[in-house]
């Protein structure tokens, strides 16, 4: 029968049910998103499932909610989801004893007491406040990680910090932030302050694409930002886009080409794009330009390839970006314009799927040896 890249065609995997255990909801707390989403976390009974201990369980919104008829005092089945993520399963309901609480959405923001809107075709409430501390917060934590400006130390307690004593209230902040004012926090020594300054500072040369995806442009992920900046190469020309010429780059849909042109249309964004090139932030694309794609002499030149499973030697992104280089197009699912499958350990249905159309796959001493070559 032969064998794959990975596992041989003859043997069985059995992936075996989530454990499922049962505990009190105690009581559900409202979060802030970046985008002003409203969600409902489920604040639990501690309990032990699947290796560790369980306190939170996300609800995702009001109409999940009501669907499984969740009430504040409830005895809940709750499971890991990918053995990773807790959720609750289900309500025990002939358990009830006529104590439990029906919960209610608000009517306004738990952060800033803005009006929440359901906005059409969406199920989660919304707070549309831009000055809601709620939103800043997240969008602070947002900008500073790895996929974006990647500030090495800035986790979310420095920036919650940071931010409650009003240090910084944007983005642009960050890079105003002294020394001094760092000494003066809480747990930060003289080491940690020099440590981070300099990260801060290390962040300015980013290319574009992690400034567009830190921005937190709506509908505009790591990839698309990748994608914008390679064509435009620039944020003054990004910034001047029409919605003609954003919809007419392959990937980018309408949808997301008008939050783009809505974006730079803002008035509070030009003055932040402004603060941020006075700090020195660079606002170009570094890397491979797109017509360099078309001379590059490479095995991956032109291909579209995919990634699946675990990889031991390199990180999965740091594979993507040697990939891009060379000339390749990295995508995150398998279709009959795949050209070649990179299959790590533990690959799963996007293995069986590249061979069924019979899609070249190669493990990861294969990508390393050819990454060298």
């Amino acid at each position: 029968m032969g064998r794959t890249a990975k596992s041989p065609r003859w043997s069985i995997a059995y992936k075996f049910p989530a454990e499922e255990v049962v505990t009190t909801l105690r009581s559900i707390e409202l979060n802030v998103g970046r985008t002003g989403v409203i969600t409902p976390t489920a604040i639990l009974d501690p309990v032990r499932v699947a290796g560790s201990t369980v306190q939170r369980a996300t609800l995702h919104n009001e109409d999940l909610i009501r669907e499984k008829d969740i009430k504040i005092g409830d005895q809940v089945v709750i499971k890991k989801a990918g053995d990773i993520i807790p959720e609750v399963v289900n309500v025990l309901a002939d358990r009830r004893t006529g104590e439990e609480i029906d919960f209610a959405m608000p009517t306004e923001c738990p952060e800033c007491n803005s009006e929440l809107v359901r906005l059409e075709g969406e199920v989660a409430l919304r707070c549309l406040n831009p000055q809601c501390p709620a939103q800043i917060r997240e969008g602070l934590i947002h900008f500073v990680s790895r996929n974006a400006m990647n500030i090495d130390g800035l986790g979310e307690k420095v920036i919650s910090q940071l931010f409650s004593e009003h240090l910084i209230h944007d983005v642009a902040g960050l890079y105003k932030v002294t020394y001094e004012q760092l000494i003066g926090m809480e747990r930060m020594g003289e080491k940690s302050a020099t440590n981070l300054l300099k990260a801060i500072e290390s962040s300015k040369s980013n290319s574009l694409e992690r400034l567009l995806f830190g921005l937190g442009i709506r509908h505009v992920g790591s990839k698309a930002a990748k994608t914008l900046a390679q064509y435009f190469e620039t944020m003054d020309a990004l910034s001047q886009a029409q919605l003609e010429e954003l919809t007419a780059i392959n990937e980018i849909g309408e949808k997301m080409a008008s939050a783009v042109v809505a974006y730079f249309e803002n008035e509070e964004v030009q003055l932040l794009l402004s603060e941020l090139k006075k700090a020195g932030v660079n606002f170009s694309y570094t890397g491979p330009k797109l017509a360099a794609f078309e001379t590059i002499d490479s095995v991956f030149s032109g291909k579209t390839v995919v990634l699946t499973g675990k990889l031991h030697q390199m990180g999965r992104e740091e594979a993507k970006e040697k990939l891009e280089a060379l000339g390749a197009k990295v995508a995150g699912s398998v279709s009959k314009k795949t050209d070649l499958l990179i299959a790590g350990e533990d690959a799963g249905s996007k293995l069986k799927k590249a061979e069924s159309l019979g899609i070249d796959v190669w493990d990861e001493d294969r990508l390393i040896t050819e990454l060298k070559s």
